[in-house]
């Protein structure tokens, strides 16, 4: 049976063995305790040496077919152009710089970089629907948009401008509008110096008519961004992970969406909210690399 390796770097540099769609053996995680984000103050060299080192550790000396690596960005052909929550990634050829630390510890696989369509690649195989369109959204520091099976593209869903709005600014990468801009937890920070995210949400509950306010427009964003993508690709089933997923009413999401979306031919769409999950990611980064992806 063919063997695979994938990496996500969501939260930690985290790697496992793939076969058959399945992980073998537990995750190698890689954390600096002495930092709560380690990553954001690693250089891009490091962050290659160490996805490097947890790869060469889960393959223990076996030979593997395939190695997938799922990190933010803008990446084509292993190159990341763009990374506005990691930003040190810019201009890094990291399948460059991660394949030549492989080489030199006894690994030579063919090896791929994918942003967040790790996730999506990672559900439709532990759901047994590599045959089927998946699309995820991923809520978290930043807005990741998954989407399965793999297309060339940039698919920056979490920067599709849903709004004119000029005083929408608060998005990473600078620009005006985007949805990670609203829906973002770096983005909330910014908005509300005074709270933090959780307490946003919280104080919505309580009747708070600022946070109100916001809760409606955080859930007609990710409706807009969904009604985007269904007006450009179809109508289909939109998984939504992340840690700021467990705020999502999905009666008010749907209220939106039925806004938005009024072509019939279009309103066959579906939600479900799924764990976040390393362990999918994972998989999900494996699974595109074994079938050539990328």
């Amino acid at each position: 049976m063919q063997r695979s390796i994938g990496v996500t770097t969501a939260e930690h540099i985290t790697a496992g063995l793939v076969e058959g769609n399945r992980l073998v053996g537990g995750l190698h995680v890689f954390e600096e305790d002495s930092e709560a984000d380690p990553l954001n103050g690693m250089p891009s060299a490091g962050i290659a040496q160490t996805i490097a080192r947890q790869i060469l550790a889960v393959a223990d000396g076996s030979a593997v077919d395939a190695i997938g690596i799922g990190v933010p960005g803008i990446i084509r052909d292993g190159f990341i152009e763009e990374s506005p929550n990691l930003r040190q990634l810019k201009g890094c050829h990291m399948r460059e710089l991660v394949s030549s630390a492989l080489r030199e510890g006894g690994v030579d696989a063919p090896l791929y970089v994918y942003n967040a369509d790790v996730v999506a690649a990672g559900l439709a195989a532990t759901r047994g629907q590599l045959d089927r369109l998946i699309r995820v959204w991923t809520l978290g520091h930043g807005i990741g948009f998954g989407i399965y099976p793999w297309h060339e593209g940039i698919w920056e869903g979490g920067h599709m401008v849903i709004s004119l709005d000029p005083r929408e600014k608060y998005c990473g990468c600078g620009g005006r509008g985007h949805l990670e801009g609203i829906m973002g937890h770096r983005a909330m920070r910014l908005r509300f110096l005074d709270m933090e995210p959780d307490e946003v949400f919280e104080n919505a509950h309580r009747g708070d008519a600022r946070c109100v306010e916001f809760v409606k427009l955080w859930h007609a964003a990710l409706a807009a961004g969904t009604a985007n993508s269904i007006h450009l690709a179809g109508p289909g089933k939109f998984f939504i992970s992340g840690f700021n997923a467990r705020h999502l009413d999905l009666n008010l999401l749907d209220q939106y969406m039925h806004e938005m979306v009024k072509m019939s031919p279009l309103q066959g769409y579906v939600f479900e909210i799924v764990p976040a999950s390393q362990e999918v990611a994972v998989i999900g980064a494996a699974v595109n690399a074994m079938r050539g992806n990328g």
